[in-house]
């Protein structure tokens, strides 16, 4: 709403009502058994110490003793018990909470339906009563607990929940919370026997388990997705957020159409992105038979693929590109997915080209240029899946490497991370816990290295945890503190909890990063749980510094995160986060105004948890890949891709190389960087530029060229060649940034490749400006892109 716009009496009136309404807090989790009710009560506890009225009632501990344990002095209301088929049931006592009167109520099972004449028939209609009457709720589900969500996973599980609630109950609530727990943990929890014999057999299969699993994560990221739109709307900014991505086919009604959409589907399925189809047809102008016929065919492919589709008016056709960056802007779209020009040379030079138009006005936006491959391979549909490829022969004789390697693997100690959106969400508790846990089992587990940062409970949790001393370095002048690796491989412990796995250590030490470390112990048959934030991961390096500004100096290769037996991600809202702010719980009092003013704005602490809700979505899914193709919620992938990114010297090469690298990853694609010299003498800090980028291509797994030749065509002619060898499928390069009245003496790469490269797929990269909504661009004076 505006600032001045003065309110209706109706608006009034429901401001009013929820100022009197009680809130609703709601837990999701995968599975039953992954920890919501202990947290659930956690919270109760918690909201307790701050003086807040608290009671449960309809709470299912399962006998569960580290959840029995979190009843300790908080009051129960008796629930009414009832029996189904043989299982207890508990409902609750409306009239005895009205008249008990609590501020808060902690109640299991939200998509529980109620006994035969029960004031309401199901649990969210008494919980929505409740809030009516002033009294706020916390409550617990599971994510096939939710219509809709549920018949998917069903299909792709065979799991399917006795009553649910309708997916839109998760908008009636102010938080939503997941609770992410990995597929191993909750196998090891039913060998333990703490889920009881209840649970649904397919439950025991992993990928079923990864699929739930993925799905939360998912469905959780939608809802941080809206929060952070509605946050960045009410604060005036335009554009695409880049905590997701957004993918905008420019379609039209000719053969060709409906390969742009499956196109733009199959890219926005392996980005976990929104799929939006525009189309635009002449304003006032009848469709042709064959359009209408294209048209009903388009309309059908939309709905099956489950994207938004628009059919707008066009004035002229010279207005295309206007009208599409125009409708991209307004849908906060992220990329654009569009087929390459069909134009001659002589039609573009007088008619000019809709692609080179599009982007000159675009910014903040990415463009796809979908190529023809009929010209090369008379393809003129999209493979939908190949076989799998054929598994290892029951009988084949192991090699001496393959013997090597394998027996490598059983030798090498489990890995488990966790991760989380922030600072303060709870990883360093967490991984405590889980030591406790495991000491009390019998295992040897020791603290390797741990940043408690003066946090009461965080110490607290340190328990009867043996800590191996850190190792005293002598830098410059002062004395500093690292772990002592060679301490703990002399103690050779089971396992050892090393925090903050993105640390630099002091130069002299060995090691030059604590994950290198970690690596050190893995393979020495050592078992490492560790923390680190999101923020951390090298890949996403420059999304972290487009969402919050800051520019994160210590990253960690991702491969590190797929070394990882398990990763779980703590996860909490950012009210919560502010508040354990603002209690001194993370910063000490003198910094904790001025992180709430910077990284912990509200809108930062948003972008930042749909970010890892995200990534830690799409690992789940490639271990669901690596377990079971099919079970993949992203769906195959079946073209072999090769992913060629053009980088110069300039500060956004490093941006291209890890949205390479991001790219690749996702297609399962081989990925080449190539930097390609004008002539003459590279200078000291340009031969340090490029060294660097080489151990960014490198440390991602990517494969670094670099070639010396002529400027101009000779230059343009090298790439393309070069591409064509290495049988690229898809090229990724930055924007031009030369302005528009030297374009038109003389073309750049981009083009030229628009010209020559139409069977390549090309992603043009946008340069990330704020503030920026949409205009032209300026460009590149580097001479190794002209």
């Amino acid at each position: 709403m505006a600032p001045y716009k003065r309110k209706t009496p109706e608006e009034i009136l429901e401001s009013i009502y929820r100022l009197h309404r009680g809130k609703l807090k709601i837990l999701i989790g995968s599975v039953s058994g992954s920890g919501k009710t202990y947290h659930m009560l956690q919270e109760g506890r918690l909201l307790q110490k701050q003086g807040i009225d608290v009671v449960y009632s309809a709470v299912s501990t399962m006998q569960r003793p580290e959840t029995v344990q979190q009843l300790e002095d908080l009051e129960r209301v008796p629930s009414i018990h009832w029996w189904k088929e043989g299982q207890e049931q508990k409902d609750l006592p409306l009239e005895a909470l009205l008249e008990r009167n609590p501020e808060v109520v902690l109640v299991d099972g939200l998509a529980h339906r109620n006994r035969e004449g029960a004031p309401f028939p199901t649990r969210l209609e008494d919980i929505r009563y409740l809030m009516d009457k002033g009294i706020s709720v916390i409550t617990t589900i599971n994510v096939y607990e939710l219509a809709g969500v549920g018949e998917e996973i069903f299909k792709l599980t065979g799991i399917k929940a006795d009553e649910t609630v309708p997916m839109n109950t998760l908008e009636l609530a102010d938080e939503v919370r997941l609770i992410d727990v990995s597929p191993e943990t909750i196998l090891k929890r039913m060998e333990e026997g703490i889920l009881g014999d209840r649970a649904h057999p397919a439950l025991s299969r992993r990928g079923n388990l990864g699929v739930l699993r993925e799905a939360a994560l998912r469905l959780v990221a939608e809802g941080v997705n809206d929060s952070l739109e509605k946050h960045r709307e009410e604060l005036g900014l335009i554009g695409p957020s880049g905590a997701s991505e957004r993918i905008l086919v420019s379609a039209q009604y000719h053969w060709n159409g409906s390969l742009h959409i499956r196109r733009g589907q199959q890219i926005a399925k392996r980005l976990g992105g929104e799929l939006l189809v525009v189309t635009f047809v002449p304003a006032g102008k009848p469709l042709t038979k064959e359009q209408q016929a294209f048209r009903q065919s388009i309309g059908k492919l939309v709905k099956r693929v489950d994207a938004r589709f628009e059919e707008l008016p066009l004035s002229r056709v010279r207005a295309l590109p206007s009208a599409l960056v125009r409708y991209a802007i307004q849908n906060n779209v992220t990329r654009i997915v569009m087929g390459h020009s069909q134009k001659s040379r002589w039609q573009e030079k007088w008619q000019g080209s809709i692609a080179n138009r599009v982007l000159r006005k675009t910014r903040n936006i990415d463009v796809f240029l979908m190529a023809d491959r009929a010209v090369e391979e008379g393809e003129r549909i999209l493979p939908v899946k190949s076989a799998l490829p054929q598994k290892t022969q029951r009988f084949h004789r192991l090699t001496a490497q393959e013997i090597q390697n394998r027996a490598d693997t059983i030798r090498r100690g489990s890995f488990k991370v966790y991760i989380g959106a922030a600072p303060g969400v709870g990883k360093t508790y967490k991984m405590l816990q889980e030591g406790n846990l495991l000491l009390g089992r019998g295992i040897d587990v020791v603290i390797g290295l741990l940043e408690t940062h003066g946090r009461k409970e965080t110490l607290e949790q340190i328990g009867a945890l043996p800590v191996i001393p850190r190792a005293k370095i002598r830098y410059q002048s002062a004395q500093l503190e690292e772990m002592d690796t060679d301490a703990i491989l002399a103690r050779r412990p089971e396992v050892v909890l090393v925090d903050e796995l993105a640390h630099t250590n002091v130069p002299g030490v060995a090691a030059r990063k604590r994950y290198e470390d970690i690596i050190r112990l893995l393979e020495n048959g050592i078992s490492v749980i560790t923390t680190v934030n999101v923020q951390h991961l090298e890949s996403l390096n420059d999304a972290v510094a487009q969402l919050t500004g800051v520019r994160v100096r210590e990253t960690v290769p991702d491969y590190i995160l797929r070394l990882a037996n398990e990763v779980e991600l703590i996860d909490i809202t950012p009210q919560m986060l502010q508040e354990r702010m603002k209690e001194g719980k993370i910063y000490a009092a003198e910094k904790i105004g001025q992180a709430l003013e910077s990284f912990f704005k509200i809108g930062n602490l948003i972008a930042l948890r749909e970010l890892a809700l995200r990534e830690i979505a799409d690992d789940v899914d490639e271990r669901l890949e690596a377990w079971e193709r099919d079970a993949a919620l992203r769906g195959p992938w079946s073209r072999r891709e090769v992913i060629f990114v053009c980088v110069d010297l300039e500060p956004r090469a490093e941006r291209l190389i890890r949205r390479g690298f991001r790219i690749a990853h996702r297609l399962k694609a081989e990925w080449y960087v190539h930097y390609a010299h004008c002539g003459g003498e590279l200078s000291a800090e340009e031969r340090k530029q490029l060294d660097t980028l080489r151990q960014l291509t490198e440390r991602l797994g990517g494969i670094m060229e670099t070639a010396e030749t002529g400027g101009g065509k000779r230059l343009h002619r090298h790439l393309l060649a070069r591409m064509n060898e290495v049988q690229a499928t898809q090229l990724i390069i930055g924007q031009s940034r030369k302005p528009l009245w030297r374009t038109l003496f003389k073309k750049n790469f981009v083009h030229y490749l628009l010209r020559h490269a139409r069977h390549i797929d090309m992603l043009i990269l946008a340069d990330y400006k704020p503030h920026v909504a949409g205009q032209g661009r300026g460009m590149s004076k580097r001479k190794s892109c002209p």
